[in-house]
């Protein structure tokens, strides 16, 4: 039976807004912006339920599905059901100064004990100058000071004493102590010394000698004396100090008897602030005197009182559920945290209180959802994530120490166990890639979230996308849609994904859709949008972008581009190919041309001779060669050469889209029948002569479209389509208009004789039982052709001078 075109009903599947059950948008309930996902959500709600390691998610799909929509949802109804982490902390480490300890408290307690541990130091610069300003250790440190005073003179009496009953005094000279022998109280004089006689002189020597002796020995035993003094004043310093401290730092602990950590770190607190209780004294000039000679350290740097302070890396309130952390720049530092640094006399400095939290540190305990491109692009970031993910903690590490640029004495801090789980968010090539590519990539993130591209287009889908519009309605502050504007929506998410029978699930083109939707129904002064405000985005969005394709149409209309629209020719046929730019693709038509003649039974294919052809097309022509090859003549050797071109085309040519139009342009060639250039042809075929479904059927049957009616009236025009692709029809009103008028018809074809019977007017034939095909059909011409091509070929291999006649098919 010959072909028929589609009816206009088949050319569009319209969304009946009396079926929707609403009049505008405002009577319906404004939910979430999300279009179901189900199977995905199932995914999601497995992969956060499971606890074991390596079972990371990885939502996989096409940007503008609503991915990080329902996972964040998602996420956050599950983390709002489960324990908040605990807080973290970095404290000083008294035992050494670069590796800062963690400290991990409840939920709240951090900022609880940072306000502690800073009133905590208020008090010590209060109570420890108070304790050595008391009448208590000035009279302690007065007895021991009078204590010494009084063995250093019982020391020197004893001395007089002695020398005294040798006659000898002792006394006291800039330079020191000097003996001196005496008459009649008064010290001698060198000459009175030599005018005494030699014995006595000699007497007077022996005895000084001897005190000098004893001398020495007080002398030698004042400084240790000295030292002993000062050491029970130390003694005492620290007893008084530590009893201030003690008291103050005893009433602190009793409110964290309950964690251990805090205890004995409060401990080395205590034993630390008695160490250097003079850090907590007022300057020099407002010492007590038995603190005189003391000189407080350079005030240049951060007071010392800092290495007490409490570094809440992380704190939380005591309610509100596991975190949920958006990481939009996973960057390294970002990821793991970061130790900044102050410029101090020309050098750049840092302590444990400069330690500042990263992505990770904030989801511990939660989930953490990353951008994986984002994240890849950054460097190391992907290699410390996979690390850190594998070791369960936190190392706090910047690029220089790992790329080793740099050898300066930096912070350790201690790490920080970790425990989150990861959702990573990417293309689908991105997922694939890190399969192949990185074998550890499977070990962590076993849990694949695929989400669809395309909604089964029924009833609940359709009122699905109504509430997607109420929602954005609501969000975005846009007008009400009618109910028929909601119906075009629909009818555009088909649209989008070339299927009457689906629906995209790409939201952010719909919301796009939306919003422009809205600034026209403001430029027609609506109050609510309608169908044609929603008809009028969708056209301004092509004409903003349909430059190239105007530019194409006008130079086929000005002959520059040859396109013929009406007539016959032999051996060329109008093919349709889309174009994609950026988000914009369009149908145009390419002319087709083959030749042939007596050969080696090849075809060849001028695209890919050139380079210009990409696999796939090549594929299609060798696979309409495998066609030609196992149809026609199979009893004589395939003698023909022929060749394929699209012509006037400068760039690749790739698909297989183009494979029937380019088989009929060969048929037409060896049948020496002329095909209608007033119909394109669109689809490929298999080496069994079927019609196989290709993409972008309504570009290519709008762009032949267009081409017709830039030179006028459009009269008789239309393309042939594979009857596979009739389901993806949505063609545009003007096409459906004039198809409806009989102007233009679109023809479904399953089979290469469907479809070269309606290009040249004349049947295909079929093949009877004596193996001949239909008298005067176009396979019998082909093959008669072909025929005569080999017995040519074989009279000429046979050194015939005069070769037989070539069988003519019947004209």
């Amino acid at each position: 039976m010959p072909v028929t075109p589609l009816s206009p009903n088949a050319l569009y599947r319209r969304c009946d807004p009396d079926q929707l059950g609403f009049a505008t948008t405002a009577e319906l309930e404004a939910g979430d912006a999300l279009i179901p996902q189900e199977r995905a959500r199932h995914t999601i709600e497995f992969g956060i339920g499971i606890r074991h390691s390596g079972y990371n998610l990885f939502a996989l799909g096409p940007s503008g599905t609503g991915k990080l929509a329902l996972i964040r949802r998602t996420l956050e109804e599950r983390a709002t059901a489960e324990p908040v982490p605990s807080d973290w902390c970095y404290v000083f480490n008294f035992a050494n100064a670069h590796r800062p300890r963690a400290l991990r408290l409840p939920p709240g307690r951090g900022n609880t004990l940072r306000r502690d541990m800073e009133q905590l130091v208020t008090d010590l610069h209060r109570a420890i100058p108070g304790v050595f300003e008391s009448d208590e250790y000035r009279t302690r440190s007065q007895a021991l000071e009078e204590e010494l005073e009084e063995r250093q003179e019982q020391a020197m009496g004893a001395l007089r004493e002695m020398a005294k009953e040798k006659d000898v005094v002792l006394l006291q000279t800039p330079t020191g102590f000097t003996l001196a022998p005496i008459r009649n109280g008064k010290p001698l004089g060198p000459e009175e010394f030599h005018a005494l006689p030699k014995k006595e002189q000699t007497r007077i020597e022996a005895d000084i000698d001897a005190l000098q002796a004893e001398m020495r020995k007080v002398m030698h035993q004042m400084p240790v004396w000295k030292k002993r003094s000062d050491e029970q004043i130390e003694e005492l310093n620290r007893e008084m100090a530590g009893g201030a401290v003690r008291s103050l730092i005893e009433t602190l602990g009793e409110r964290y008897q309950d964690l251990p950590a805090v205890v004995a770190y409060l401990d080395e607190v205590q034993a630390d602030v008695v160490e250097h209780f003079r850090q907590f004294l007022p300057t020099q000039d407002k010492q007590p005197p038995f603190l005189a000679g003391w000189t407080p350290p350079n005030g240049d740097g951060p007071p010392w009182h800092h290495r007490y302070r409490i570094n809440v890396l992380l704190g939380h309130d005591q309610n509100g559920g596991a975190p949920v952390v958006y990481a939009d720049l996973p960057a390294h530092h970002q990821l793991v945290g970061r130790i900044e640094h102050r410029a101090h006399l020309g050098a750049l400095e840092t302590d444990f209180t400069m330690i500042r939290a990263g992505a990770l540190h904030e989801a511990n305990g939660g989930y953490l959802i990353l951008d994986a491109l984002k994240l890849l692009l950054q460097p190391f970031a992907w290699e410390t994530l996979k690390r850190l993910l594998q070791a369960g903690e936190i190392r706090i590490e910047s690029l220089a120490q790992i790329t080793s640029l740099i050898s300066t004495l930096s912070l350790e801090p201690e790490p920080i166990p970790l425990d989150v789980k990861v959702v990573m968010l990417g293309e689908r090539h991105i997922y694939y890639l890190l399969c192949q590519l990185d074998p550890e990539f499977r070990e962590l993130f076993k849990v694949a979230v695929d989400f669809d591209d395309e909604l089964v287009r029924d009833p609940a889908s359709a009122l699905g996308y109504a509430r997607f519009v109420a929602a954005e309605v609501h969000r975005a502050a846009l007008r009400p849609f009618e109910a028929a504007a909601v119906a075009h929506v629909v009818e555009h998410g088909a649209r989008l994904v070339d299927d009457n029978e689906r629906l995209t699930s790409h939201m952010r083109s719909i919301g796009d859709l939306l919003r422009e939707a809205d600034y026209w129904a403001g430029a027609s002064d609506h109050a609510l949008v309608t169908a044609a405000d929603v008809e009028q985005a969708i056209r301004a969005r092509i004409e903003r972008a349909d430059r190239i394709a105007r530019r194409l149409r006008e130079e086929t209309t000005r002959g520059t581009i040859l396109i013929d629209t009406d007539g016959e020719r032999i051996g060329q046929v109008n093919g349709l190919a889309v174009m994609a730019l950026g988000d914009f693709a369009f149908g145009h038509p390419s002319r087709i041309t083959a030749r042939v003649r007596l050969g080696k039974g090849e075809v060849i294919d001028i695209e890919r001779e050139v380079k210009l052809g990409g696999p796939l097309h090549t594929k299609g022509v060798l696979i309409l060669q495998g066609f030609i090859a196992g149809r026609y003549a199979l009893e004589h050797p395939l003698s023909l050469s022929a060749s394929l071109v699209f012509e006037q085309t400068y760039g690749g040519v790739d698909g297989d889209s183009a494979s029937s139009a380019e088989l009929y342009a060969l048929l037409s060639a060896l049948a020496e029948l002329p095909i209608r250039q007033s119909l394109a042809v669109t689809g490929s075929v298999n080496q069994r002569g079927e019609i196989q479904a290709i993409g972008g059927v309504n570009e290519k049957i709008e762009g032949f479209y267009d081409t017709c009616a830039a030179r006028g009236p459009v009269t008789g025009q239309g393309v042939l389509i594979p009857a596979a692709n009739v389901k993806h029809l949505m063609l545009r009103a003007d096409v459906r208009e004039a198809a409806a008028a009989g102007r233009f018809a679109i023809y479904p074809v399953t089979t290469v004789d469907e479809g070269i019977e309606l290009l040249t007017g004349m049947p295909a034939g079929t093949r009877g039982a004596d193996g001949r095909w239909s008298p005067g059909s176009v396979n019998a011409r082909v093959e008669a052709r072909l025929v005569g091509f080999s017995e040519r070929l074989r009279a000429l291999r046979g050194g015939d001078t005069q070769a037989p006649p070539t069988a003519e098919p019947p004209r």
